[in-house]
């Protein structure tokens, strides 16, 4: 099959918006029309960068990925595809040959594109090299070429269709175990690892390492590929699994490293006795060591995710924790060379790339007001992708031996777009707290701030509960967007956030309505103070733990606000416990089950539910939800709306009910925009 990118489609393609704006205020429709870069890798050899970026169209409420080309001496993005067929997941198959994801053949499968090693970069010739009769969901090939390791899905429930035949159409499921739902989806199946020959053109002998066994590799629902690695000599694969399926699994996050030995199909446990996650696993370029993520304890998700490296030349050797200077969690990392990793991490609200060696010395590589991730390195250049709360992701290449610790920036894909916009400034604010700790808060002005007029003010709550309030981009909950509405939002990183030491992470575990809420009280108060603050006109809002404490707030916030925003929240704590599909979440958070009367942490947990102080709700609060949300069920926000109408609080509610923890539709993003912001504008403005 040939393959040129000038090929005009059959029909308009997704791609590159075009937008003209009628002032330099970011709007929910800008948003929508910026490209999202998504993977990218390095051409180890050449330098040449691939990557994707994913288009929207809100008229057709789709999107559409595409694959682009770089050399960054050149600095011309070359577009590699352009239809309406996904394109994604694009790696180096060698040095002139892309290997990615399309869905062209009607399902998503392996296909491989050849590029002209001429001055002007084309496409020669494409094929697809697999055609296995399920979605291929991600995929690598062995450093000698010659093997394919793929994702894809296998049955391990039986269906109501299986046991009765004669039933074909009953739409009932039986269930019979936990983790029957996970994430947005009744679980059916799991991800296994698929191990095929390649010669060059097509796959072939294609074996399941995991056959016969019913544990997810990756695990659900977000591991990818990163959870597996080809050793450097293509003997041996690496791959992170939990082998534990039902109520076992439910309660525990105990995953392990195995190594799968190819000839011999013979596998064996690297982290036996290592109680909590341990994922991600990846080979020194000499094979002798593996380095993973790992957390020591079972059932405690956000625990603090360290760096580890196993010597595999000696028998009896332990596990080295290298990252141990970095008092906070590894994100993602990669060898570098075979003695030296890359990592990032958040410290301080900000997540860097830092350096470390086998002896556990930890340099800073990065610097700036923004958040880090990697893509992958050519050498000492390391590409990664970069953004803040000012501006969404671009591609990066940051040359290690330079005392320059800003690097050099190679894509512009939203110029067009930012280039129109003025963006609010973000400032960082350090504030004591009632126990006298000191705080980071990010204070996010509106543009063309005037110091002597008065804003109306949000209170953020962030999510997780554990995840750090850093310089992120959010399609959604974007801090340009609520500065672009003339609002001031105080963001502060509150107990219980990542970046600030072990201790200060931990102490919201089991305390939900304990020092966490304290502090976001504290933020707002000793904002209010500032002459340019409307104090009159405060909102608070948040998603997820975001939204438990605007419900929570709402009960206790002795009419500081005006307005609450409640996203994707928990209401009832007790009904949380027993409704969602991960126990070992709230076994940790919240200490136990509410029938454990013994048990004080949790009786101190549900003791705090905000339904219980409903009776104290006396302001106007706006409650969304996804009713694909299985982390977070929808009833929690009916239960709290149908609460603020029989209390006589005015309330509004917008479900999804195609949607999960996330907006993720183009026409429902909008939507969730324009509510957003009329319930707050209604309350805070008027």
């Amino acid at each position: 099959m040939k393959h040129t990118t000038d090929i005009s489609p059959a029909e308009p393609v997704i791609g590159k918006n075009s937008v003209t704006m009628e002032s330099d205020h970011l709007t929910a429709e800008a948003l929508w029309a910026m490209g999202r870069i998504g993977h990218a890798e390095i051409n180890e050899e050449t330098g040449l960068v691939v990557y994707s970026v994913t288009y929207y169209s809100v008229e057709q409420n789709k999107s559409n990925s595409e694959l682009f080309l770089l050399d960054p001496e050149d600095g011309t993005p070359v577009q590699l595809t352009n239809d309406n067929h996904y394109q994604g997941q694009a790696h180096w198959l060698n040095s002139n040959t892309i290997a990615y994801l399309s869905n062209e053949s009607g399902s998503n499968q392996v296909w491989t594109m050849e590029i002209l090693p001429t001055k002007n970069i084309r496409v020669h010739e494409v094929k697809q090299i697999t055609d296995y009769e399920k979605d291929v969901e991600d995929f690598m090939f062995s450093p000698d070429g010659n093997k394919l390791l793929f994702i894809s899905q296998v049955k391990t429930i039986e269906t109501t269709a299986d046991k009765y035949p004669d039933l074909p159409k009953a739409s009932g499921r039986i269930v019979t175990d936990l983790m029957y739902k996970h994430w947005d989806e009744w679980v059916e199946s799991a991800p296994h690892p698929f191990l095929a020959d390649f010669d060059g053109k097509t796959a072939t002998n294609i074996i399941d390492i995991l056959e016969g066994e019913p544990y997810e590799c990756p695990m659900k629902p977000f591991g990818g590929i990163e959870q597996l690695a080809f050793s450097p000599d293509s003997k041996q694969i690496a791959y992170t699994c939990r082998k534990k399926t039902g109520l076992d699994y439910a309660v525990s996050t105990n995953s392990d490293i195995y190594l799968y030995n190819i000839a011999t199909r013979e596998t064996r446990n690297l982290t036996e006795g290592m109680q909590g996650y341990d994922i991600n696993p990846a080979f020194s370029p000499d094979g002798t060591k593996i380095a993973w993520q790992s957390m020591a304890r079972d059932g405690y998700e956000s625990d603090q995710n360290r760096l580890m490296v196993l010597d595999l030349t000696t028998a009896d050797a332990q596990p080295m924790f290298v990252s141990h200077e970095f008092e906070s969690s590894v994100e993602e990392f990669m060898w570098l060379n075979n003695n030296r990793l890359a990592f990032t991490g958040c410290w301080h609200a900000l997540v860097h790339i830092y350096t470390v060696n086998l002896e556990g010395v930890v340099q800073e590589v990065s610097g700036g007001q923004y958040d880090y991730s990697l893509c992958g390195h050519k050498d000492d250049l390391i590409l990664c992708k970069r953004h803040s709360m000012r501006e969404p992701d671009d591609l990066y290449l940051l040359d290690l031996p330079s005392d320059e610790l800003m690097p050099k920036q190679i894509t512009f894909e939203n110029r067009h777009i930012l280039d129109q916009l003025t963006m609010g400034n973000v400032v960082e604010r350090w504030i004591t707290t009632c126990d006298g700790q000191q705080m980071l808060t990010w204070i996010i002005y509106p543009p063309h701030f005037d110091p002597n007029k008065k804003y109306p003010t949000l209170l953020y709550c962030e999510g997780g509960p554990q995840s750090p309030v850093s310089q992120f981009w959010s399609y959604r909950w974007n801090f340009m967007m609520m500065s672009a509405h003339d609002y001031i939002i105080v963001a502060p990183n509150r107990r219980g956030l990542p970046g600030f030491g072990n201790e200060w992470n931990e102490e919201i575990s089991g305390d939900y309505g304990g020092l966490c809420m304290k502090d976001y009280l504290t933020a707002i108060d000793e904002m209010s103070k500032e002459p340019y603050v409307d104090s009159d006109h405060l909102g608070c809002v948040g998603a997820s733990f975001g939204g438990f404490s605007v419900y929570w707030l709402a009960g206790h916030h002795d009419k500081r606000f005006k307005a609450f925003i409640a996203h994707d929240g928990i209401f009832n704590l007790e009904m949380q416990y027993l409704e969602t599909e991960e126990k070992w979440f709230v076994n940790w958070d919240l200490g136990g089950a509410p029938w454990e009367k013994s048990n004080t942490v949790a009786m101190r947990s549900y003791a705090n539910s905000p339904h219980l102080f409903a009776d104290q709700w006396d302001t106007p609060i706006l409650c969304i939800h996804g009713e694909k949300d299985y982390r977070i069920l929808a009833n929690q926000a009916m239960a709290a709306f149908d609460a603020a109408k029989m209390r006589g609080v005015d309330a509004e509610l917008l479900i999804f009910p195609d949607e999960n923890h996330w907006v993720l539709k183009p026409q429902n993003g909008i939507l969730w925009q324009r509510t957003f912001y009329e319930w707050l504008d209604k309350y805070l403005k008027n």
